[in-house]
Order: C-alpha cells, then structure tokens, then sequence
C-alpha cells in the first residue's frame, strides 16, 4: 500500500545580526537579532492556526529560537536533530564574501565552482551535505508519514531539499531564494525519499512593517 505524505513546513530561521552582514555563519551558533526575533513571532502567529503534528529543529540557537514561539503556541516540544545544521564551512566560518575572497581566493574560486565532492579547509563537502540534510527529511517524512510537520532549519538545507524536490544538479543556477523565516511546503514521500514543492517562500506573515523600536 503507498503511504501517505507527509506534509514539511520547511522554514529557515529567522533573521540573524551576522545575515545582515553577509558573514558566513555554518555551523557556528549565532541567536537571532530582534528583527529575527520578530519573524519568528509573527511566524508563531501564522501557524498556530493549523494542524501541525511535531516540530523539528536544528540544534543550533538560531533555529531552536524560531521554532520556540510556534512550539509554545501549539504546546509541542521541539525534537533537536544535528542533521538539520548547516553546511559546515570550516575556515570560512566567520567571515564575509570579500574577505574569503581576499584570503582564501584559490578556496573561494573551487566554492563558487560548486563541485559537490569538494570540501572548504576543516568544511563538509556538498555531497556529504546532501547526504546527512536528505537522511533528515526522509526519516523525518517516514515518522510522519500522513501528518504535518515544522521542520526549522538554515538556508542550505532548505536549498538541498528544493534542488532535491526539482532534480537540480547541486551547480544549476539556483532559481529560488531561501528568506528567513518563510514557509515552504513540501510534500514528501518515502520509501525513497521523493519530494514535491507545494508552496515556497511564503513569507504574506512578514509583510507587515515590524516596529521601528526593532530596526
């Protein structure tokens, strides 16, 4: 008999001081900003209407904070998975765009060629990424076969499950935005683990200007 899906609620954390700055956060536990704290509120708000059966989160404080707010409103307690951590970016860590660029540039130009065998100085390969972020959602998906589930997360395990759901090679062109604290729907599948985009980056709960005080 086909089992039923299970319905991901995918969503990134919400904002961070080191997002606004364009540095590299990976596995490095950075809390939410006040905006971060404020999308996950309104998040909180948005959900708390529907059926939702569990809730998981990466370990790290900036997920577990985002999913905090819904869990209390729904009187659920999260479930920590280490999988659903970001990619781990070694030397990176900690730094923006520019200053990789300017100290690492033969490392930065192997990133940007996106070789999903290839790791960063003391990082994770984008294949060993996929790996773990893909055996996350499909036990997730097994668990919760038929039910609804949060899963709260970062910006590249969100990427691994869209390109995964859309059969995209890890160096497509990436058509999608990954926004803090958006709602992504998925449909998900298992035995194997086989994904369908619902909705993506639903983000109609931020859409009203947060208070000036947290600017």
């Amino acid at each position: 008999m086909r089992r039923a899906p299970a319905t991901l609620l995918l969503i990134r954390h919400g904002e961070t001081a080191w997002n606004a700055e364009h540095r590299i956060q990976g596995s490095l536990d950075i809390p939410l900003s006040a905006a971060g704290f404020w999308q996950a509120g309104r998040l909180a708000e948005r959900l708390a209407v529907e059926r939702i059966d569990a809730i998981y989160a990466s370990d790290l404080a900036r997920a577990w904070m985002t999913a905090e707010p819904l869990a209390a409103r729904l009187g659920l307690d999260p479930r920590a998975d280490a999988r659903l951590r970001e990619r781990c970016f070694g030397v990176f860590e900690g730094h923006t765009l520019d200053e990789i660029a300017a100290r690492w540039p033969d490392e930065f130009a192997a990133w940007r060629e996106r070789d999903p065998a290839w790791a960063m100085p003391e990082g994770e390969s984008g294949a060993e990424f996929i790996e773990r972020v893909n055996a996350a959602l499909h036990d997730i998906a097994c668990e919760w076969a038929g039910a609804t589930v949060a899963v709260f997360a970062h910006g590249g395990v969100l990427d691994v499950a869209y390109r995964t759901a859309r059969a995209l090679a890890w160096d497509a062109p990436r058509e999608h935005v990954m926004a803090n604290a958006a709602i992504n729907r998925i449909a998900a599948f298992t035995p194997p683990l086989r994904m369908h985009i619902v909705d993506w980056g639903d983000i109609a709960h931020l859409s009203e200007a947060r208070d000036e005080t947290l600017t």
